[in-house]
């Protein structure tokens, strides 16, 4: 199973002297294009002004352009561990014991919009950079989108899909069996259902979680509903669906919330 999780904006400072080796990461495929952004990412922020403006960063924001500035020789730490915010602040990766870690190191890959797809474990500087964000180079869905698509229907086990739209723009994952997107939902006490938005981060955090302290033996999607149920979890492809896969006809699970 490959659970895929959105970044956030926000990243925990410092780390190992490690700095940046991107031979280290997984999905070597995606080596050329993090070599390029990386590059670019550097020298955009030798012009602070011009990075602020790329980045639509405020002026309280200025210390991200210094981030950028020494992304190649900054410390790192795994990427779970790196990101904050309300979705990493509920997953809380450094309370995790060995065997959940380890998991997630065979599980979990954070989307970026900088270095692509990495594993949970993978070491990255902290750095700045959205899914909206416009280098000189071009729109990160045009320098994203096809190397992604490949990187991820190459993948045969079951995705589970937890990003943002956003970030599932810049590279879809396949719509076949096996593969699902999962959306955060409401419930009233009429059984209507709608999106939710801030607050679908940590329920996302908390499934995240008890997926890995729980590692369970997924080979379908049906094997993912089944635990999530017994997990405490409400996890199903909609109102009125009897889709035998579990999954709606646009490849959409909705987690309630």
């Amino acid at each position: 199973m490959l659970l895929l999780l959105p970044p956030s904006e926000t990243k925990r400072d410092g780390g190992t002297d490690e700095v940046l080796d991107l031979g280290a990461l997984s999905f070597p495929e995606l080596s050329d294009v993090r070599a390029e952004l990386v590059d670019e990412v550097v020298e955009l922020a030798r012009d602070p002004a011009e990075m602020m403006r790329a980045l639509k960063l405020g002026p309280r924001q200025a210390a991200e352009v210094a981030r950028n500035s020494v992304l190649r020789r900054s410390p790192t730490l795994p990427a779970i561990d790196r990101y904050t915010g309300v979705l990493f602040d509920a997953l809380d990766a450094p309370s995790l014991d060995g065997s959940a870690r380890a998991f997630a190191g065979e599980t979990v890959v954070v989307h970026s919009a900088l270095f692509g797809l990495v594993g949970a474990l993978d070491p990255i500087p902290a750095y700045r950079l959205s899914h909206d964000s416009r280098l000189p180079g071009g729109a990160l869905k045009r320098r994203w989108r096809d190397a992604l698509s490949r990187t991820l229907s190459a993948y045969g086990g079951v995705i589970v899909d937890l990003r943002s739209e956003g970030y599932v723009e810049l590279g879809p994952a396949p719509r076949r069996e096996g593969s699902a997107f999962v959306r955060v939902v409401s419930e009233d006490g009429t059984g209507r259902r709608r999106a939710l938005n801030h607050f679908n981060k940590r329920a996302k955090g908390l499934f995240a979680r008890a997926v890995l302290e729980q590692r369970p033996e997924v080979e379908t999607i049906r094997d993912l509903v089944d635990w999530a149920a017994s997990a405490g979890f409400s996890l199903d492809a909609g109102p009125g669906s009897d889709a035998p896969a579990a999954v709606s006809p646009d490849g959409e699970l909705q987690l309630i919330a």
